[in-house]
């Protein structure tokens, strides 16, 4: 079932290895690339992968002499994005990234996407099997990240997807559960901060997600995300945070602006135009410092570059579309 206004989170497909967070790989694709830089930590305390798809992508065009693509692509590798958890080695990969951040002297960035009944069968599906499972794959992600500073995005489009009844009513109950459960056993770390995710601008109003929020546990978060994987406008997005976070105690909230800079596409069918849109920009780059003491941070939370899934042409969610990047980049000049 396609729907109009899901945000197109997507899984990441293979995962960085915990010896090449440490090590920085075997050197051989990167060889004779100029390594990709971290930000300065005063503006934006998250950590750049040297390891990205991005970053690889950049080695792979300097290789092959194209140098001006190159430096367009770097806009996207040089800036902090999110890691995306996968179940099958999260305990490994939460260590690995947290590990390779601290040891940069930054903080890991991890996005949480593995629900039961995730994405309601589009794109997107999958999840963990059941309850028990979900709560183990908890578990396994914070014994990863220990007590290393990170920053987690919990579940993008779950609370959404139970108020727009994307998902079946017969799974809101365990999902409440679930996340409550998840933001508890973050806020158990000593150095972790939560976000649990609050749809974006376009799917409804705040008085439809608010209460659920709450169910969810917010009041127990650091605040919520809003605009993940979605393109409206950090304007909107920032109206609607601040709408919504006036009825949920006045929680803080980040803003997904990797892929925002020029809003939402409007052409297409309306129930695709999350998914691969033309014409899109990078949105502002990652920072802390947003003038607002409501607005955390504008993150990437999203990969830009990567495919939203196997639509207008591109591959599977989560893969690197080389020349999705380039167009995202070079439209952000």
């Amino acid at each position: 079932m396609y729907r109009k206004l899901r945000t197109g989170a997507v899984v990441v497909g293979a995962a960085l290895l915990v010896s090449a967070c440490s090590s920085g790989g075997d050197g051989k694709e990167n060889s004779s690339a100029s390594p990709v830089e971290q930000q300065p930590r005063s503006a934006d305390p998250f950590w750049v992968n040297p390891e990205s798809k991005a970053a690889k992508a950049v080695a792979d065009l300097e290789q092959d002499g194209k140098g001006d693509d190159a430096k367009t692509v770097r806009k996207i590798a040089e800036q902090p994005s999110g890691e995306w958890i996968i179940p099958e080695n999260a305990e490994d990969q939460a260590r690995g990234y947290t590990e390779a951040a601290k040891k940069a002297n930054r903080d890991a960035l991890l996005v949480v996407y593995n629900i039961p009944h995730r994405d309601c069968g589009n794109y997107s599906q999958g999840g963990a099997a059941d309850g028990n499972a979900y709560r183990a794959f908890i578990d396994q992600v914070a014994a990863g990240i220990g007590d290393r500073p990170a920053t987690v995005i919990l579940e993008p489009d779950a609370v959404q997807h139970m108020v727009d009844n994307c998902t079946p009513e017969q799974f809101h109950e365990e999902r409440y559960d679930l996340l409550k459960g998840a933001i508890a056993k973050f806020k158990s770390l000593k150095n972790t901060t939560v976000y649990l995710d609050a749809g974006n601008a376009g799917w409804g109003k705040p008085d439809q997600i608010f209460q659920p929020l709450q169910w969810s546990g917010i009041d127990q978060a650091d605040g919520f995300s809003v605009n993940v994987s979605n393109f409206y406008t950090t304007e909107e997005s920032v109206k609607y945070g601040k709408e919504l976070s006036a009825k949920v105690g006045n929680k803080p909230f980040v803003v997904d602006t990797s892929r925002n800079g020029n809003g939402p596409y409007t052409g297409g069918k309306a129930d695709e135009r999350w998914c691969n849109p033309p014409g899109r920009a990078l949105g502002e780059a990652p920072t802390t410092k947003t003038g607002d003491p409501l607005v955390k941070a504008y993150l990437w939370v999203k990969r830009p570059g990567e495919s939203d899934g196997t639509c207008k042409g591109g591959p599977k969610a989560g893969d690197w579309w080389g020349e999705y990047a380039l167009k995202l980049a070079q439209a952000s000049n």
